[in-house]
């Protein structure tokens, strides 16, 4: 019996999420020379309503690309510094005393602070101090942020986009696990083509206009976010996830010897969260109203390779996270029939 064909509903959710990356990148690209795989994995985790840390040397357009995306979204922006004597009342808010002239009292009031935007960038986010970082915590899991006991919440979307420098360590704070781990996506940036850097030096040394359109509201991101969530996972996918997730944590019967040797820490659930998420959202941008494992192979690294500690010995033998990965995915196998229900549960209404 053939396959029952995607409900026309079902057809115009996957078409609005292509047609919404197709503008953004479009947008991104009259700034932007290269960076094809990152702009994809950052526009996955907002469409997955994750967050994403940019990691790479200066000068490689980290900050541009995240300014840049928020310049074409019509959403409020902040840049946030990260500085070593930056307080966490300077990214929150805080609470002032304010005197009414008319009746002579005084009360509390709460100044926001620049972590009440849709989009923030929080740059080098490495170079505050631990109090400082944990500022974010609360607002990147629960969208909230509490000052004097009092709960303030975060508008919808929201989202976190930091970047890293990975070479200068000197005045830096390394994000602990717990903070990274709420992170969707570490992304690496690479140096560009002899081409590409062609192509960057051309475009910034000379007198060029950029005008940039917003493509996108709040509220079509929001609806992007809710499609992404409706796509069907099949068993044998979820089944993949939990392999290979499951596969990175020492001491469990479910990890291998390469994993017992070099690995000190394995990835946590939420990896296995946001595996399944991430894949979502790529299999739409692929045009299928199904996930598949090479979906999930496709965003592995990103998900996986700041959720991976590997020992003291692994390191000292150049033996990375990312190498872990590349084994992993080689030896972890991927059974499975293709879904036969390949329609996606209509969100959108008729």
């Amino acid at each position: 019996m053939a396959d029952p064909a995607p409900a026309p509903d079902d057809v115009a959710a996957a078409a609005r999420v292509r047609e919404a990356h197709a503008r953004i990148t479009g947008e991104l690209r009259k700034v932007i020379v290269g960076l094809d795989s990152v702009i994809d994995e950052l526009l996955i985790s907002v469409f997955a309503r994750g967050h994403c840390l940019l990691v790479g040397v200066p000068g490689l357009a980290k900050t541009l690309l995240i300014s840049t995306l928020a310049r074409s979204l019509s959403l409020s922006f902040n840049r946030i510094q990260f500085t070593p004597d930056l307080m966490p009342a300077d990214i929150t808010g805080t609470e002032v005393i304010q005197e009414d002239k008319a009746t002579g009292t005084r009360q509390l009031k709460f100044l926001r602070g620049p972590i009440f935007a849709n989009v923030i960038l929080a740059d080098e986010i490495n170079r505050t101090p631990p109090k400082t970082q944990a500022a974010l915590l609360e607002a990147m899991q629960e969208r909230q942020v509490t000052v004097g006991g009092v709960k303030h919440p975060l508008a919808p979307p929201f989202f976190v986009l930091a970047t890293q420098n990975p070479i200068e360590q000197e005045g830096t704070y390394p994000l602990p696990e717990a903070q990274l781990d709420r992170f969707m996506f570490m992304v690496r940036v690479d140096y560009p083509s002899e081409a590409e850097e062609m192509r960057i030096v051309e475009m910034t040394t000379k007198p060029v206009a950029v005008e940039l359109s917003q493509v996108l509201t709040g509220a079509e991101i929001l609806e992007i976010q809710e499609v992404v969530r409706r796509v069907p996972v099949p068993e044998h996918v979820l089944s993949y996830v939990l392999r290979l997730v499951r596969a990175t944590r020492v001491g469990t019967p479910d990890a291998p010897a390469l994993v017992k040797d070099r690995v000190a820490w394995g990835a946590g659930p939420r990896a296995s969260q946001f595996l399944v998420l991430a894949a979502k959202a790529r299999a739409l941008l692929q045009g299928r109203l199904y996930v598949s494992t090479d979906d999930v192979k496709a965003v592995a690294h990103p998900v996986l390779r700041h959720r991976v500690i590997t020992t003291y010995g692994a390191e000292a033998e150049g033996y990375t996270s990312d190498r872990l990965v590349d084994d992993l995915l080689k030896t972890t196998p991927a059974t499975g029939e293709a879904p036969r229900d390949q329609r996606l549960p209509s969100v959108l209404g008729s």
